[in-house]
C-alpha cells in the first residue's frame, strides 16, 4: 500500500466516518476551511480507488464509494512503516522518542503499561 498524500488522508477520513456516499456528500462532511473544490476531491477520490482504498459503483448516473480498507487497518499498515522507517523497527525508541519531546507524561506511560500488562486497549 502507498503512502497516501496529506489531501488522500484527509479524503480518507471523511469517506471512513461517512461510509458509502458520492463527492457531493464527502465534501458536505468536510470542514468549511478545509473543503477543497468539488473537481480537486473528485481527483483524490478516482487516485483513492485506483489505489485500491476506495470501491465503487454506479447509482443511476452518480458514482457511489465506500473504504475498501477499514481505518483500523490503515492506520496498522502506516505505523508499521513509521516505526520501521523511523525509529528502527523498535517501538520502544518510538515510546521513548515521544518521552524525549515530553508528549508522554508519566500517567500516560503508567496507562500504557496497564494496557500492555492487560492485553487490551483502553479507550479515552
Amino acid at each position: 500500500m502507498e503512502k497516501l498524500t496529506a489531501q488522500e488522508e484527509q479524503a480518507m477520513q471523511v469517506i471512513w466516518k461517512t461510509g458509502e456516499g458520492n463527492i457531493k456528500l464527502f465534501l458536505e462532511n468536510m470542514d468549511s476551511p478545509h473543503q477543497p473544490p468539488y473537481t480537486t476531491l473528485a481527483s483524490t477520490v478516482k487516485n483513492l480507488e485506483k489505489k485500491g482504498l476506495l470501491e465503487s459503483r454506479l447509482v443511476g448516473n452518480t458514482y457511489m464509494y465506500k473504504p475498501a480498507i477499514t481505518e483500523e487497518d490503515y492506520k496498522k499498515h502506516f505505523m508499521n512503516g513509521v516505526v520501521k522507517d523511523y525509529f528502527d523497527n523498535s517501538y520502544k525508541e518510538l515510546v521513548n522518542f515521544f518521552v524525549e519531546q515530553k508528549k508522554l507524561s508519566p500517567g500516560e506511560l503508567k496507562d500504557i503499561i496497564e494496557m500492555i500488562e492487560k492485553g487490551g486497549s483502553k479507550k479515552k
